[in-house]
């Protein structure tokens, strides 16, 4: 795996902890990228490209991020661009970073995203745009990200007998995770109990069922091999795959919020099925070889939903795994050690990244109080919607 033709080193990683700070999301930026810069023991003037994730909430400077980070850290003449995949766009930003890697182009690329979020739940920019579908499912069917997280989770409970305790007890086991994790916004243990009696948000999800919206930083030096052996990297992790495949018609699954779909026959890939597959493919491994996973839990009930996505379990098994203890630390295989977004909330632009963090620390052993033991490969797996979306798997 480490010698494939795709992969990537991880020279160092590094985060700005997730909270409601109120300050420039260039300053959360700039503080993850100088300990990734750190972590990897590169100067910054080493770096020959800088790719930014955009945040669409933080005016020019947010659009133009590559260059905004690139400056805050003191022009070095490096190359620059940014990226946007809504929540995929830090994985998008790793596949920008790597192929020019690949391609000889670049020897040291320094990936970045950070952002600033509003208090409740994220929505479109204002103003009327009957051509933009992240407007129109506001506009024509109230579709909040909270209402389609419900309509997920109950597609569960009526596909596979799910229950609310259920999701309560993705809540449980990823408070459990996040609670020695220093970057985490929420570190605080709680019962099934605690997620039952919080307000229900939409039916049948409640309050702890879902993300926050959070302030927050990750960052990533990849470089190349050559690079890697001059910097004295014997044993590295490696980007080994990144898959940011679009959705194939016809699709036999509406995946919300697309408002319609073309009608197919049984057996075709979902969406997310397929992001998953493609990564495996690109990696030369299987579902079998994963030791850990990142995963997109905007809700409890999706987590479930990408375990399944992912190949971790068959369709409708992933709640056996849940109470059977495979999916905690020390389990079969671990899901979101991290806490996941159940314990960090969403800055957009940095949680792809975040996940790559995450597994990195995994694969070197370097993640205290979580370590999932020997573990050598790692997936993530991220929406974006309308098309977008991701999954980065990294080895060693």
């Amino acid at each position: 795996m480490s010698g494939s033709s795709t992969s990537t080193v991880i020279a160092g990683v590094g985060m700005h902890p997730w909270g409601k700070w109120g300050r420039p999301f260039v300053q959360y930026g700039v503080h993850a990228a100088r300990a990734a810069l750190a972590d990897a023991g590169i100067p910054w003037t080493d770096v020959d490209l800088v790719v930014g994730g955009e945040t669409v909430r933080n005016g020019y400077a947010g659009y133009v991020a590559g260059s905004t980070f690139a400056q805050a850290l003191g022009w070095n003449g490096a190359r620059i661009a940014t990226s946007y995949a809504a929540c995929a766009t830090g994985a998008q930003a790793i596949d920008t970073a790597r192929a020019r890697i690949l391609a000889g182009m670049s020897e040291v690329a320094l990936v970045v995203g950070a952002d600033t979020t509003p208090k409740g739940f994220l929505a479109p920019n204002a103003g009327e745009r009957w051509e933009d579908p992240d407007w129109l499912r506001f506009r024509l069917l109230g579709m909040t990200n909270p209402a389609y997280f419900a309509m997920y989770a109950r597609r569960r409970m009526d596909l596979y007998g799910a229950t609310q305790e259920d999701f309560a007890q993705v809540k449980v086991k990823n408070s459990r995770h996040g609670l020695t994790n220093p970057n985490a916004r929420y570190r605080k243990e709680v019962g099934v109990e605690d997620v039952m009696s919080s307000a229900v948000v939409s039916d049948p999800l409640h309050l702890l069922d879902i993300c926050a919206t959070s302030d927050g930083a990750a960052a990533v030096v990849l470089v190349s091999d050559a690079y890697a052996r001059r910097l004295g990297l014997t044993d590295p992790v490696k980007v080994a795959a990144v898959s940011t495949v679009t959705p194939t018609f016809p699709n036999t699954v509406l995946d919300m919020p697309m408002l319609s779909t073309d009608a197919g026959t049984p057996g075709n890939r979902t969406f997310k099925q397929s992001i998953g597959a493609a990564a495996y493919e690109e990696a030369g491994i299987g579902p079998e070889d994963v030791d850990v996973a990142e995963v997109y839990d905007l809700s409890t009930a999706l987590e479930l939903d990408w375990m399944e996505d992912l190949g971790l379990c068959k369709e409708g098994e992933a709640e056996a795994l849940l109470r059977a203890g495979d999916t905690t630390l020390g389990g079969r295989i671990p899901v979101n050690p991290s806490g996941g977004l159940a314990c960090f909330g969403e800055a957009v632009p940095a949680q792809a990244l975040a996940q790559v963090c995450e597994l990195t620390w995994q694969l070197r052993g370097q993640a205290e109080g979580r370590q999932v033991e020997g573990a050598r490969v790692g997936i993530t797996a991220n929406q974006g919607l309308f098309g977008h979306g991701s999954s980065v798997i990294v080895t060693r």
